[in-house]
Order: C-alpha cells, then sequence, then structure tokens
C-alpha cells in the first residue's frame, strides 16, 4: 500500500438478508426474497480521516459498517484494507484485521457485559488476542545518552521481549537509556519504574520499562519488561480509562453503576485496547444527553490525533456530522447518492435528498424562523421491493419530466405521486369526497366519482390534455381495472429517474442524480415498473 492509497476501499459491496429461505419454504417451494439491506455502496476512506455516513434510519447505514469489518458476511463486493481483501483473510491475517479494525457500538447500555467489571471488559480484548505480544525476530537495542559520566565505561543489556512494550520499526525495538551522575540527576525516586541508582550514578529508560543498574568496574544496565501479563493488561486499562476521562480506581466496578457517557467511554477504551488504526463509530452519541455529546465526540476527536485513528462515523445527527467528519457520503434505501467534502457539501449540497435532509435540520438562528421547508412527501419504499431506477424517485420533489411533457415539476410530482398511489392500489374507493358513498357499478355516478376522486388526490389544475387523461385513469379505477389504469398513466408520465439508475461518479463531489446527466429521454430503455 503507497501513501497515496486509501486504508480502506469498499467497491460494490452488497448485502443481502434473505425472506422465504429457509427449508421448509424450499420444500413448498416458495421463491426467496432478498431484503436489499446494502446494494451496490462504494466509497474510500483516507489514512487519518473521518468519513461520515448518513441517512435516515433503515437506509442501512449500520448494515454497511458491520459488513465493512466483516461483522457480517457480504452478499457480493469487496472491501479492501491497507491494500488486501478483508474478504480473503484467513488464519492470523483475519485475527490481525480484527486487531486494526474496532467498533464502538450505538447504545452503550446494551454494548456492555453487566456481569463484567470495567477492567474484565476493557482488557478482554486483550486477553482474546494473548497481548501482549513478542515476536523472536525481533531485534532489541538501546540509543545510550550520559551525562557526566564516559559512556565507555556504560553497557546496556535489553531483554529480548521488550518489544512486547516497545513497537519496533523496521524489525528492531529501541530503548532509550540515559545515565547521570547522581550530582547531575538531581532529586529522583528509586521506587518509580523506569528509574534505578547505584553507588554515584542514575539510570533511566524513556519507555514503560524496568531499569537497574550495577556500578563495578564499570557501569551495567539492563532493561526488562519485569512485570506478568496480567499486570500489563491491568496497566494498560488504567492507562486506558485515563485517556478517555474516567478514574482507574472504577476498575472493579460494574456498567450499572455508571452513567450513559461514561459507559460510551468505557466502549471506546475497549475499542482502543488493541491500538487499531480503523474504527467503526455506530452513532456513537444518539443514546446519550446532549452535553455529553459534545465531551464524547471531543474525546473521539483528540483520540484520532493522539492515535492517527481513521474512522467511519455512521450517523442521523447532521450537526454531529459537520462537527466531526472530514467528508460526507449520503446513503438512500442501501445506496450512497452523494460523497463530498463536509464543507461543501453542507454549504452547496446537490442530491434533492441530501438537500432536504439538510432543510430538516433546526436552525438556532431567529433570521430564519420563517424559512420555507420543503418536506418530503411519501413513506421510504421496502428494501424487499425498492422502485426502479433512482430509489428516491418516489418521493423526490425534482423528478425529471419527459422531454415532451409540457408541465411544471410541481405538477409532475404530483402526478408521479397519483400513478405510484394506483399502481400500488393506494387508494380508498370506500367514501369520497365528503363521505358521500358512490357506487362504481352504476354509469350515473362515475363522472361525479371521477371528480371527487380527483379533488381529493390532486391540489393543482391541471391542462386540458392531462386533465383527460387523469380522469380516463380514475374512470378505470373507479371500474376495479387498476391494471389499466396504471399502464395509462405510465404511457404518459415515464421519467428517466425510473427507467435508468444513475451512477455515482469518481469526481471530488460525485452524486447519483440524473439531473447532472446529459439530457436522456430514451424510451426504449424501459424497465419493468417498481
Amino acid at each position: 500500500m503507497s501513501a497515496d492509497d486509501p486504508l480502506v476501499r469498499v467497491d460494490g459491496l452488497q448485502k443481502y438478508f434473505w425472506e422465504n429461505d429457509s427449508l421448509l419454504d424450499r420444500l413448498v417451494g416458495d421463491e426467496p426474497v432478498p431484503v436489499r439491506a446494502v446494494d451496490g455502496v462504494s466509497f474510500d476512506i483516507q489514512p487519518g480521516e473521518t468519513l461520515g455516513l448518513v441517512g435516515e434510519s433503515g437506509c442501512g447505514k449500520s448494515t454497511t459498517g458491520e459488513t465493512v469489518l466483516r461483522l457480517q458476511e457480504p452478499t457480493d463486493g469487496d472491501v479492501a484494507f491497507a491494500g488486501e481483501s478483508v474478504y480473503g483473510l484467513e488464519g492470523d491475517a483475519l485475527t490481525e484485521f480484527r486487531r486494526n479494525a474496532q467498533v464502538v457500538f450505538q447504545d452503550p447500555f446494551s454494548s456492555l457485559d453487566p456481569r463484567m467489571t470495567i477492567g474484565g471488559i476493557v482488557t478482554q480484548p486483550l486477553e482474546i488476542h494473548d497481548w501482549p505480544w513478542t515476536d523472536d525476530e525481533v531485534e532489541t537495542r538501546a540509543e545510550l545518552r550520559t551525562d557526566g559520566i564516559s559512556s565507555d565505561i556504560v553497557s546496556v543489556t535489553v531483554d529480548d521481549d521488550v518489544d512486547k512494550l516497545v513497537t519496533p520499526v523496521d524489525g528492531v525495538a529501541t530503548v532509550h537509556v540515559t545515565v547521570r551522575s547522581r550530582d547531575v540527576a538531581g532529586d529522583v525516586d528509586p521506587d518509580e519504574r523506569g528509574v534505578a541508582e547505584a553507588e554515584g550514578v542514575v539510570a533511566e529508560v524513556a519507555e514503560d520499562l524496568s531499569i537497574a543498574v550495577e556500578r563495578g568496574d564499570g557501569i551495567e544496565v539492563r532493561v526488562s519488561v519485569d512485570r506478568s501479563t496480567k499486570q500489563l493488561r491491568l496497566d494498560r486499562a488504567r492507562d486506558l480509562l485515563e485517556r478517555v476521562g474516567l478514574s482507574v480506581d472504577q476498575l472493579d466496578r460494574y456498567p450499572h453503576e455508571f452513567s450513559g457517557g461514561q459507559r460510551q467511554r468505557i466502549g471506546i477504551a475497549r475499542a482502543l485496547a488493541l491500538e487499531p488504526e480503523f474504527m467503526v463509530l455506530d452513532e456513537p452519541t444518539s443514546a446519550l444527553d446532549v452535553s455529553v455529546q459534545a465531551q464524547v465526540l471531543n474525546l473521539l476527536d483528540d483520540l484520532q490525533t493522539e492515535f492517527d485513528l481513521t474512522y467511519l462515523l455512521i450517523s442521523h445527527d447532521l450537526s454531529v456530522i459537520r462537527h466531526v467528519c472530514d467528508r460526507v457520503a449520503v446513503m438512500y434505501l442501501g445506496e450512497i447518492v452523494e460523497i463530498g467534502p463536509v464543507d461543501e457539501l453542507f454549504e452547496d449540497p446537490k442530491h434533492p435528498y441530501t438537500q432536504a435532509l439538510l432543510d430538516s435540520v433546526p436552525r438556532a438562528s431567529t433570521d430564519e424562523r420563517d424559512r420555507e421547508r420543503e418536506t418530503l412527501s411519501g413513506d421510504v419504499p421496502s428494501p424487499r421491493d425498492p422502485p426502479s431506477g433512482c430509489r428516491f424517485r418516489t418521493r423526490c420533489p425534482k423528478v425529471i419530466p419527459p422531454a415532451d411533457l409540457e408541465v411544471d415539476q410541481e405538477t409532475f410530482r404530483e402526478l408521479m405521486t397519483l400513478r405510484e398511489r394506483v399502481e400500488d392500489r393506494d387508494v380508498s374507493l370506500e367514501t369520497v369526497g365528503d363521505d358521500e358513498e358512490f357506487d362504481p357499478e352504476n354509469e350515473d355516478d362515475v363522472d361525479a366519482f371521477v371528480a371527487a376522486l380527483k379533488d381529493r388526490l390532486l391540489e393543482t389544475t391541471l391542462s386540458p390534455r392531462h386533465d383527460a387523461i387523469v380522469e380516463d385513469a380514475l374512470a378505470s379505477v373507479a371500474a376495479g381495472e387498476w391494471d389499466a389504469a396504471a399502464e395509462a398513466l405510465r404511457e404518459e408520465y415515464e421519467s428517466v429517474c425510473e427507467r435508468r439508475n444513475p451512477e455515482l461518479g469518481s469526481d471530488a463531489h460525485p452524486v447519483a442524480c440524473h439531473l447532472y446527466d446529459e439530457p436522456v429521454d430514451r424510451p426504449e430503455e424501459r424497465a419493468p415498473n417498481r
């Protein structure tokens, strides 16, 4: 992996969950039904970057994060970590990936085992991965500095296992030793780890190791770990708790004794235990009070700098995303619809869905109290049966009319909504108008029935041509001929948005929307509806 390559590369990732796929379903001949939770997601994350993943609840954000970490097995696609496919890893290589990629879960109340102490929770990853690690092939050496003493009379021995605590560089674990004369050293605490004294000399080691010194014909210094594995793990847990703002005397307490913000800090400490390079933060502040959210976000920001971490931050809170992230990926119904730098995306959103999300964010300024809010119509479609073409087109206020259709955008949106309700048979025929009952079988009532139904379903006054098309379709509905009505409306009002799925580009701020395509309206590309 070169310096310019992303740490994480997600390419066409798919994750489907299957219904009607049990042994009994197969025996009775039922066809499996895919729930397309993640459907062709692609993005990169550079080392040290924070990528935000946003979208409505149920759009597939958390499933994406879990599948990237291989907590879920993918249906298709690939994830590369440091240039290697995550799904091809086995044995020691997979174990190493598990160490380097960690997760902070959304709910701090259920993600901690209530039967374990905090010390046990934080040290558990260390026990599972048999930390600390030592490698017989790693060379150990010391860099010596002296003060008031000639270096010619000082010899330093470094134990072979100091790589448990000192990270090797190019196969060498280097410790930094300083030997001073007693007069130069001044006051020292000989009981402190890493400090030792003998006749007239004081020796110190910069790393978290033990040191011993003896003086005879010369000065002999020895650097060692000098602690049991259990003690090393407890020391690591204490250090992590201090780094996330908790007290070391809380190691023996249980999760129920902590607040939500404290529990999330414990979860962060557990995720940091193995010194990962990459972390998925799955809604890390959604269950916390606003004041505590700010503390946790600032902590994550500080830890990213300290540990050189790379984050995938999953959230539906756009204010959190803007505060923390470098870039943002917007997700809708299992697909990425826009990716861009955080400031650029917030100031100039391109995709209509992104614009609607940002428009829904409450404003603190009183200058915007009277602003118009463009709310989305309709419900989020089911991932079991997503719309054809652009998945947002059933709710999009900017759905593209056919090139030869002379209607404005707002009118076309109403016509598309009417058509979709007819296709879904989502129109009640029992009562129309002022609770007046109509008999669709009675021809004398059809005109009145159609007029009342049109008045209920449409707010816009249509031109004579489109009014006639809609009335004919609603007359078919009145007669119970739903398919004929849907086909008549489809013939007139089919959009490019439903025939072709827009592709996410590869520039710095790509967007998957036909509004940014070359004008295209080719009827021969029509696909079966929905």
